[in-house]
Parts: structure tokens; sequence; C-alpha cells
């Protein structure tokens, strides 16, 4: 049954010749995202019916994976002719992940072959995230893949204020009067009144300005050793995010930008010109009136004020911190002892 699989269509002419071959090749390509198609059109294969005598997992965008980063995981499976399959997604493979089950140690793993390491880094230092692949439809086959905590990743902490509120609509301006009613008489003929002009419709307001950036607090303590690491902790709105660094080759972009102005109202709609009277001649029309301009975006708001305290030994490693806070003050920096983060 394939029921989740079906594509349906309120009107079928049977008239048209090709009309069912067109609909039916749409309804296929419609369908590709559906496992059950995918395998008769051989894009995909069910592992339960594929011999399997080894399996081999790999992370192809390199070694490792960085606190709060993912990363795909690639399996190679080995048929006893030596024909290699890959899995789906990362591996462009047709081995299905949903015939595999992936466990993880210290690192998360979902349903599709993401593997992903917490934000927090005190959660995996120090520790061996460690990945486990089976297939449940050949027991005793596996694989293991250890994967490196990497530090040298180009880190960002962002914060904004918030967006100015929009401006006020411009009202609509008032239809003008119909004139007055003439006479059609030929004995006594009079001209129709003419409409009254409509008024202006009144322009938008501008939109409020965005509200600054919040003050971020960094904190900068150096874990010395062999390869000396960066911890990091940066505040803003009374919570914390953590970083560790490794300066070589690592980086992290700390910014505060001001909420954006918000959008001007509306202009109001210029209001219709009265009709002129009936007559002998008609009245003429009144003119519309003009419509009012859209109101002018709010000014954005600026950067807000970005404070960097560290340890006299992180000193060295600060170029590796970069600041932004556009329209905002000059960022304050103060060197005094710096505690570890943890």
């Amino acid at each position: 049954m394939l029921n989740s699989c079906v594509v349906s269509a309120s009107q079928q002419p049977s008239r048209f010749p090709g009309w069912a071959a067109c609909f039916g090749l749409a309804c296929l390509l419609a369908l590709t995202g559906c496992a059950a198609i995918q395998v008769r059109m051989g894009s995909k294969i069910y592992l339960d019916k594929t011999p399997v005598t080894s399996m081999q997992a790999s992370l192809p965008k390199g070694p490792g994976i960085a606190p709060g980063e993912k990363s795909p995981l690639v399996v190679a499976l080995t048929g006893p002719d030596g024909t290699v399959l890959m899995t789906e997604g990362a591996g462009h493979g047709k081995v299905l992940w949903k015939d595999l089950t992936v466990t993880a140690n210290v690192a998360v793993a979902n349903k599709k072959g993401i593997v992903s390491l917490p934000q927090d880094p005190r959660i995996s230092e120090g520790k061996a995230p460690h990945v486990t692949i089976t297939a449940p439809s050949h027991p005793g086959i596996q694989a293991e893949l250890d994967i490196p905590i990497r530090y040298d990743y180009n880190y960002t902490a962002n914060f904004y204020g918030n967006s100015g509120s929009k401006g006020l609509d411009g009202s609509d301006g008032i239809g003008g009067m119909s004139g007055s009613m003439g006479s059609m008489d030929p004995e006594h003929p009079s001209a129709g009144g003419d409409g009254s002009n409509g008024s202006s419709g009144s322009d938008g307001g501008r939109g409020g300005s965005g509200e600054d950036g919040p003050p971020v607090q960094v904190r900068v303590a150096l874990r010395s050793g062999n390869h000396p690491l960066l911890q990091v902790g940066v505040s803003a709105g009374g919570g914390e995010r953590l970083f560790l660094m490794d300066p070589q080759g690592g980086s992290l972009t700390v910014s505060s930008e001001g909420g954006a102005g918000g959008a001007g109202g509306k202009g109001g709609r210029g209001g219709r010109g009265g009709s002129g009277g009936i007559g002998t001649p008609n009245g003429r029309d009144g003119s519309d009136g003009s419509s009012g301009s859209d109101g002018l975006e709010g000014w954005r708001g600026s950067g807000g004020k970005i404070t960097v305290t560290y340890d006299p030994q992180a000193k060295p490693f600060l170029s590796a911190i970069r600041l932004s806070n556009p329209g905002g003050p000059a960022p304050v920096f103060k060197e005094e002892p710096v505690a570890p983060l943890w």
C-alpha cells in the first residue's frame, strides 16, 4: 500500500490520449521522495534484500566536529562480489538511512545520518565522541567511528536590538459630494451641479527607530598547554555562551547590532470625487483626491557597547577575537586576571 504517496487530480479528461501518460509521469516525479517509488525506479535499494559483508563509516567534511556544529556521515557497504554501495544524502548513494541504526556517545546522531556535538564545550571536552552504525537486517556487521573534536573553527556570537515599530497608516481622504440634480425638461432645462472634489489622503507616519544593540561582555582566559586554547565567555541580556577556541586557525566574531527601523505607514487613499448632477447639461464630476505618501522607514539602532576583559596570558591571542558594533561606541579592552571559566 502506498496511500501516503498518492497524488490525486480533481479532473482527468480521458478524451485527450496523452493526458493519462503525462499525468502518470507527473505523479511519478512528484513521488520520488517516497522510498518505495525510489526503489522501483532503481535510485534506492532495500538493504534487507542486498547481501553485505562489511561496512565503513566516514565524515566527508573532515575528520572532526567543533562544539555546536554538525556533519553528515557517509557509510560504504561492501557486497560479496566487491560491489560498494553508499548511503543516501552526503554519500549520494542508494542505501536508505532508515535501514541503518546509528548510536552515538557524547555526540548526537539523527535518523538522516547527521552527527552533531553539544554547543556547550564543557560537555565534550576531554572526551572521545564515538559513533556505531549497524544494519538490523545484517546482524554482526557494523561500522564504528571515533570523531575528533576540533577547536580551529570560526565561531560567531551575534546579538541584535529589537526592530522599530511600524509607522501609523495615513487616513483615507473623504469622498466628494455629488452635484445637485438639474432639469432635463426641454421647456425648462437646467444644468446639473458639479460634484465636489475628494479630499487627499494623509501621509503615512515614519516607522519607529530600532533599539540599540545590547551591551555585551566578553571574558577571555587561557587554557595553557602544548597547544594553548582560549576559554571565552560571551554574555548579553542575562545569558552566557561559552566557547573553547584554538587561536591558531580558529576565531570568534562577536557582534552587537542595532535593530532595524520600523516600516513606514501606508499613505491614505485619496477620496473619490463626487459625481456631477444629472441635468441639461450634466454637472462635472469632482476630481479624486491625491493619495498620501508612504511613511519613511525608521532609523536603525546603533551597535551596543562591547567590553572585553582578558587575562594577561591571553593577550598574544586577542587577534583571534573580532568585534563588530556598527554605529556604537569603540570596544573597551580590560587587562586583568581572569580565572578559568570552567
